[in-house]
């Protein structure tokens, strides 16, 4: 069996270091869905990394050609989906079809399986908690069908052989999910640690003029209520109001940039994050009424979290403020809260989804960046705000959204155990 080993090993480095570069491409990520530009790309990487295990495979006797580039074809439907993996396995088959050979067939049999099976299972797969775990099922339930179709059509292999190759198959196929997995934590940190970058600058900025702007206004605002409650101009008493209005609405926008902009203070306490949510829920649930929007909660068994209550409420009450806001008033919608167990030990996931207007890509990658809002007048600082307060907790904060469909924000914090 010595002289597998080189096939092998050049077949998994293939694919490998084909995986490493599609990351630079565009790197993997659950939030964003693929474009039909980069299932494309995504596609005909794949190809290549199976045409070029196809070029060297691990000959045995006659002319049957065994290799990985199966492999390739399962990665790319169940993480890509059907066009991606259709594009590979096209491709497979009209190179496997033109080396030819005896077993010709029989290849491009297991070839299009290979697609059948991970798009038959690619919905589970995407949902499940442990998918190094699901993988494995995945390929268990492909070696049935190769395996039966290996042994009707080509008998005269050896069991050695075949040890060899299904174990060294099923390794590098769960190997590769679990750096694929390892690659999307990675790129998420990576724009975590961006976002962070961005939103010191923005602080560094905001404070540098905030308190400059506030005296000024303080005085002015004071000269207008001074001047309103002795002139006779109709027209300042009139527009004195409006003025008051909007020097006011200022200076709130200028203590959000100083949220922003300064450290919180966090008063740590032992948290019951059922309480929170069900005060935070019967406190906006006013203003849901009254832009004809519904709020279900929906909580999942105990759990608590060594925290600032008040920051805390102030970041879930921002999240779902935003889903009322982008629900249309006259024809209503919902706002749902569902607080769960995470998959991550010693985590929760609370998921807020609503059945608002819903956010492009564009517009989704941009959300809680300095100065960026959908809101006609909007700041952007209120998300900015929230995820600064989340990531101050040790905690995360995603988001997924498609247009006129709706937007779901997942917020995971770190928990710990009832001390009471």
């Amino acid at each position: 069996m010595i002289y597998l080993i080189k096939p092998l090993i050049v077949n998994i480095t293939i694919i490998f270091s084909l995986m490493f570069n599609a990351n630079l491409f565009f790197p993997f990520s659950k939030r964003k869905p693929l474009t039909f530009k980069q299932q494309t790309i995504l596609g005909l990487f794949s190809a290549f990394s199976a045409k070029l295990c196809m070029l060297y495979p691990i000959e045995t006797l006659e002319d049957t050609n065994f290799d990985f580039r199966m492999i390739p074809i399962l990665l790319v439907t169940l993480y890509g989906g059907w066009y991606p993996g259709l594009l590979c396995t096209a491709i497979v088959v009209i190179i496997r079809y033109s080396i030819g050979g005896e077993y010709v067939y029989v290849g491009i049999a297991v070839s299009i399986m290979a697609w059948g099976i991970g798009l038959l299972f690619r919905s589970v797969f995407l949902k499940s908690s442990n998918k190094v775990l699901y993988g494995m099922m995945v390929i268990s339930f492909y070696y049935l069908g190769y395996i039966f179709i290996l042994f009707s059509t080509v008998p005269f292999l050896n069991i050695n052989f075949y040890m060899v190759y299904f174990l060294a198959f099923g390794i590098t196929f769960t190997a590769l999910i679990y750096t694929v997995e390892k690659l999307i934590i990675a790129n998420q940190q990576f724009d975590e640690t961006l976002y962070l970058d961005k939103l010191s600058t923005v602080g560094q900025m905001a404070a540098a003029f905030a308190h400059e702007i506030r005296n000024p206004i303080t005085t002015v605002r004071g000269f207008i209520q001074f001047i309103n409650n002795d002139t006779k101009d109709e027209k300042l008493k009139q527009f004195a109001p409006l003025i008051l209005e909007e020097l006011d609405r200022t200076n709130k926008i200028i203590t959000n940039y100083l949220t922003v902009a300064r450290p919180t203070n966090f008063s740590l306490t032992y948290i019951d994050v059922n309480k929170v949510l069900q005060d935070s829920v019967d406190l906006i649930r006013p203003f849901g009424s009254y832009r004809n929007v519904t709020i279900d909660l929906k909580l999942e068994g105990e759990h608590f979290i060594y925290s600032d209550e008040l920051h805390l409420k102030q970041a879930l009450m921002n999240i779902i403020k935003n889903g009322i806001e982008a629900v249309d008033e006259e024809q209503g919608g919902y706002v749902t809260i569902h607080k769960q167990t995470g998959e991550e030990k010693g985590t929760i996931v609370i998921e807020f989804t609503d059945n608002g207007v819903g956010m492009t890509e564009g517009q989704l990658e941009k959300i809680g960046l300095p100065y960026y809002t959908t809101k006609s007048k909007g700041t952007g600082l209120g998300s900015m705000i929230t995820n600064r307060l989340i990531h101050e907790m040790k905690g995360k904060i995603q988001y997924e959204s498609k247009v006129h469909i709706g937007t779901k924000v997942t917020v995971i914090l770190p928990t710990i155990k009832n001390t009471s």
